[in-house]
């Protein structure tokens, strides 16, 4: 199936997918506990009837049972050698199962388990070389084309579709798990990842899993009018509930398909089902949306960057956006000699400061002599993803920095710059596009600057008829004004503005400027900058990289959006300078002249696990007690980075960063807290653990790492861990509490075997918390155990389970 097939598929009917597979394969005899992907290939016939029944029921597209074939899910069973084997058999299954009928079998590409770098400790090559293997060998089996499914964080989804792009071009299909808060696991939002996701090539995108079709058809409502591509829904049959010991999904298949308009009118063009669902549900489905016709995307390009957790609309409609400049070494001596140190304190402080006073995107460049510029610029995308939520804009004249930048980057990225200098057209602009990133296109020649404005025009339609033939669009350019300054040519300033008219009113795209370049050479230059930002906004200027510290600029940033109608009901406006003050915890910093306890406390609350240690160690100097320390500063600072992950300001990635600086916070202070006291209170003990027949454990290796940070000591037994194992170990290492996880309903059951077999050994002693997807707080008193809904909330509830 070529990409353009797909496209004419989905362009003249409502696609149908598949339901819930492992249920089926469930009811026909499969295991609890055993690797689903070797089962198949060993009783292929089961597979075969239920593809079979789904191809019957309406599904258009069914999914390769390959979700968890990658490398790292099949060492858990000592499987890694066989990737290639399983995952080309089972799509070999699969295509026998379609026989002659025009149907397609899709690649099912699942979560490898694990965080994926800036996030987590898994190289990003690594993972993008892990789900190469298992795409070849699917090619290999004779898919039509790969899902990438049930994905909780951006980033390993990025690696997967990267994985696939590199290796065919089949068409391909992002599905994200996003919360009842409209969120993934790490805090990826929708419209981002969809910003994302399509920028960067892919065929369609939506959301499986989590919910019921009631929550899913919000989100899709909520990202149609920015979307590009087609639009996939695969919603749960309800949510489950637990009824004589056994999971059930409550919405049948008529209920289930009473949905179906609702999402052709919220803009859904694929559409299937997940847990709960089944043939039945998929028949339903399929009539009623054979009598439907679904509405295509609304655009063919969006103008928009993304980073893992926001996105920024640009555009003459949209608010006047400012690139902070900041993060450059140039003329910044303190910057210079911590990047030649290898540090990012500065990079972290000036990040900071411009969030707080109102960038929109933050510019990134490393270009410094003396340093691996490479190497510094991943480290300060890798800070900037996990402690910042702005996009980022990619600043450096070196391809291979540029590209190890889009490469790692969550997101979609504004690049500065793209020229028409032979390496930039020749080198640079493929990459931008490879990567789907947003460019700057700066009207220059290997001959140098044009000096008419007219000379500028020619070299800009040269370079976006050259980005055209790369698949860009107008929406995905901003043409900078190249200002020069005006003290050595009166009328630089005059061929910039005429340009950016131009830009405006006859060619339509987006315009940026750098200021500071204008004033050079001039005295007081803060009246020459502003005066030309106001004549430019005049003219149609969308951004500027400027400094958002400037007090001036800013307000004649705000002034103009309302001035121009982009601050709808100048709310913006009015909470900027109406008096009312409201708390951004995303935008405070760790400021050097804090009172000693104050800065310890910051930099648990920043996650600045690289200057804690020196605030603590001056906070010590300046004769503040080790205990005070703990008791003022790190166990509030934690509480609040608590609060402020409960109303949705932090997401997991600050957390966990928050999460580091204050183990590290403890480890400086925890010898001289012992030798303070008499008797060294030991710690309380965990046993942490997913049930038996329960493979997954993203959420239960968060909960472990943030019990350990909290001082509890954890004894981690890893997944499908058997009720015996769990209570041997928590009678060997004498724990007071069994945290249990589980992720799937058909095994959230094995929770309460646990605590029968305690009491039947009477460990009465024993605490039991439970969490996952799957559970609630119903199903927790029911057992008699202590429900958490995350890993702060662990930790609350450990701290009243031991008090």
């Amino acid at each position: 199936m070529t990409r353009n097939e797909f496209k004419e598929l989905v362009a003249e009917k409502l696609v149908i997918l598949d339901g819930a597979t492992g249920t089926e394969l469930a009811k026909r005899g499969m295991p609890r506990g055993v690797c689903p992907e070797l089962w198949v290939f060993e009783n292929p016939e089961v597979i075969t009837e239920v593809q079979q029944a789904y191809f019957a029921a309406g599904s258009d597209i069914v999914y390769v049972p390959s979700f968890g074939a990658n490398p790292y899910k099949l060492e858990e069973f000592g499987l890694e050698d066989r990737v290639f084997e399983l995952n080309k058999g089972l799509a070999e299954i699969s295509r026998r199962a379609v026989g002659n009928q025009k149907k397609y079998i899709f690649g099912d590409i699942a979560p490898t388990g694990n965080f994926i770098f800036p996030f987590g400790d898994v190289p990003f090559e690594d993972a993008v070389n892990a789900y190469k293997k298992q795409i070849e060998a699917l090619i290999a089996g004779g898919v039509d084309g790969f899902v990438i499914e049930t994905m909780m964080d951006v980033q390993e989804a990025r690696a997967a579709v990267i994985a696939v792009r590199e290796s065919c071009d089949l068409p391909v299909m992002v599905s994200m798990t996003f919360e009842a808060d409209g969120r993934s696991l790490t805090g990826n939002d929708p419209r981002s990842a969809l910003i994302t996701f399509q920028a960067l090539g892919v065929d369609a995108f939506g959301c499986n899993c989590s919910t019921g079709p009631r929550n899913m058809i919000e989100v899709i409502r909520s990202i149609k009018p920015y979307a590009t591509v087609p639009l996939l829904a695969k919603p749960n049959a309800g949510m489950p509930k637990l009824i004589d010991g056994e999971t059930v999904f409550s919405m049948g298949a008529d209920e289930f398909a009473s949905f179906v308009e609702e999402f052709v009118n919220a803009g859904v063009n694929i559409l299937g089902g997940c847990c709960g669902t089944t043939p039945d549900h998929i028949c339903e489905q399929a009539k009623v949306a054979s009598k439907l016709k679904p509405k295509p995307p609304v655009r063919s390009a969006i103008s928009a960057v993304s980073g893992a957790r926001s996105s920024r609309l640009l555009g003459h409609d949209q608010l006047f956006t400012i690139v902070g400049e900041r993060i450059n070494p140039t003329g910044k001596k303190a910057l210079q000699a911590e990047l030649r140190e290898g540090k990012l304190n500065v990079v972290r402080k000036f990040a900071s400061e411009q969030i707080e006073h109102g960038a929109g995107i933050l510019d990134v460049n490393m270009g410094l002599s003396g340093i691996d510029e490479c190497d510094m610029m991943i480290k300060s995308v890798a800070l900037l993803a996990q402690s910042a939520d702005l996009p980022l804009c990619i600043d450096s004249t070196r391809p291979e920095v540029m590209e190890q930048a889009l490469r790692v980057y969550p997101g979609r990225a504004l690049l500065n710059s793209i020229s028409a200098e032979k390496e930039r057209i020749e080198e640079m602009l493929p990459l931008a596009a490879k990567y789907g990133a947003m460019i700057i296109v700066l009207p220059l020649t290997d001959d140098g600057i044009p000096e008419t404005t007219e000379e500028r025009i020619e070299v800009v339609k040269y370079i976006f008829d050259k980005a055209q033939e790369l698949g860009y669009h107008k929406e995905d350019i901003t043409v900078d004004g190249l200002i020069m300054t005006v003290s050595s040519n009166q009328s630089a300033a005059l061929v910039s503005l005429d340009l950016i008219e131009w830009c405006t009113k006859e060619f339509g795209v987006n315009t940026v400027c750098g200021l500071s370049n204008v004033s050079f050479g001039m005295p007081e230059r803060k009246w020459v900058n502003n005066t030309f930002l106001g004549m430019a906004l005049g003219r149609g200027l969308t951004m500027a990289i400027a400094n958002p510290s400037s007090e001036l600029i800013m307000a004649t940033v705000h002034a103009s959006d309302v001035l121009s109608g982009r601050d709808r009901k100048m709310t913006k406006y009015v909470s900027k300078y109406g008096g009312s003050s409201g708390e951004s915890s995303a935008a405070a910093k760790v400021k050097s002249d804090l009172p000693p306890e104050e800065k310890v406390f910051q930099c648990v609350l920043q996650g600045d696990e690289d200057l804690i240690a020196d605030a603590i160690h001056d906070a010590l100097e300046k004769s503040v007690a080790p205990q005070t320390l703990v008791d003022n500063c790190l166990i509030p600072a934690i509480n609040k980075v608590g609060e402020l992950f409960d109303s949705k300001k932090y997401f997991l990635p600050q957390l966990i960063m928050s999460a580091d600086a204050m183990r590290k916070g403890f480890e400086v202070l925890e010898p001289l807290l012992q030798d303070e006291t008499a008797e060294v209170q030991e710690k309380t003990r965990i046993i942490i653990a997913t049930v038996k027949g329960d493979i997954h454990d993203i959420g239960k290796n968060i909960v472990a790492l943030m019990l350990r940070n909290y001082g509890y000591e954890v004894v981690d037994l890893g997944k499908d861990v058997s009720a015996e194992t769990i209570l041997d170990a928590a009678v060997e290492n004498n724990a007071e509490i069994v945290c249990m996880s589980a992720l799937m309903t058909t095994t959230m059951v094995e929770m309460e075997v646990v605590v029968n077999l305690a009491h039947e050994r009477k460990l009465d002693h024993l605490k039991f918390m439970i969490g996952g997807a799957v559970v609630d707080q119903n199903y927790a008193s029911q057992i008699g155990a202590n429900y958490s809904s995350d890993a702060m909330d662990a930790v609350r509830v450990a701290g009243q389970l031991t008090t």
